[in-house]
């Protein structure tokens, strides 16, 4: 297995980074709020999990130790896979997704695309006793909240269109936290990926 990869980044998509590593460079699949720490050209270490399938090497990457493992642990559940799983950090930190099972949060789980009412409520009873206890104390739940110092608005958009949303629903969604993230600007303060991405899914699922 590898654990990590450690290396300069050599190209940055939606969804994915290049790390070069011993000459090679490594694909890793990423959260949005994890793509927004690394910078083309300079260092960067990932924690990594490799999934692999019959016709795939897919190698995961994440901030730290934590969210991989929290990665790891939500596909002991029946029908969550790797993109699901994935999809959870996008939306939740791992202290965020401890406390939605700790206090049999729905809404914080049907805030992830992919996950209904029921599907919810199967994971809460699945995974209740698996994630353990928040390690935080009394943090927020909005999630991972990594500053964003630029184009935020093509971050979010790019991330909501890599969960699955067409590009219109993107679109208003954007627009729809636009005043969020202006009033933080205003404050002298940077939008938060992991914030507006939270309360764009919010918005989202009003929408439905």
């Amino acid at each position: 297995m590898i654990a990590f990869v450690s290396g300069p980044v050599a190209a940055l998509a939606p969804d994915t980074a290049v790390v070069e590593v011993g000459g090679i460079g490594m694909a890793v699949q990423c959260t949005p709020a994890t793509l927004a720490t690394l910078r083309i050209g300079q260092p960067a270490r990932l924690a990594t999990s490799l999934v692999v399938r019959e016709d795939s090497l897919t190698l995961y990457g994440f901030a730290d130790d934590d969210e991989r493992q929290t990665f790891e642990l939500l596909q002991t559940a029946s029908g969550v896979g790797p993109r699901l799983a994935q999809a959870m950090l996008a939306v939740h930190s791992p202290d965020a997704l401890r406390r939605a099972f700790a206090s049999s949060d729905e809404k914080a789980l049907t805030a992830v695309p992919g996950i209904g009412k029921k599907g919810a409520q199967k994971l809460l009873l699945e995974l209740k006793d698996r994630l353990g206890e928040p390690v935080a104390s009394g943090g927020s739940q909005a999630g991972i909240g990594t500053p964003v110092s630029a184009g935020w608005r093509d971050q979010l958009h790019a991330a909501l269109v890599g969960l699955g949303y067409a590009t219109r629903e993107a679109d208003e969604a954007v627009a729809a936290v636009t005043p969020q993230a202006e009033a933080a600007l205003a404050e002298g303060a940077q939008p938060q990926v992991g914030q507006l991405l939270r309360a764009a899914l919010q918005t989202l699922n009003r929408a439905r």
